[in-house]
């Protein structure tokens, strides 16, 4: 089931809203978070990859890259959000 997820996509410096399933085939959860801007979430989206944050930002939308690409690494997802935003 999809559902409708406002994205922060820093490649055209705005809020955009998409259709997504996170499901555990294109979804990695982090269950170790303590911190609000601990990585709590990287899913694979439309060639690219959604990084969400443990708090009440939105998912950052990144293109080119995927959870395969940064080793399901919720630490080398975080160095891209640094990179990004």
């Amino acid at each position: 089931m999809e559902t409708e997820t406002t994205v922060y996509n820093p490649q055209k410096g705005r809020l955009e809203t998409i259709y997504v399933g996170f499901t555990k085939d294109n979804t990695t959860w982090f269950n170790n978070c303590r911190s609000p801007r601990d990585v709590y979430m990287i899913t694979d989206f439309e060639g690219g990859l959604l990084i969400g944050e443990f708090d009440y930002t939105h998912p950052v939308w990144i293109y080119d890259i995927s959870r395969e690409s940064i080793g399901y690494s919720q630490k080398r997802a975080k160095g891209l959000l640094r990179t990004h935003t």
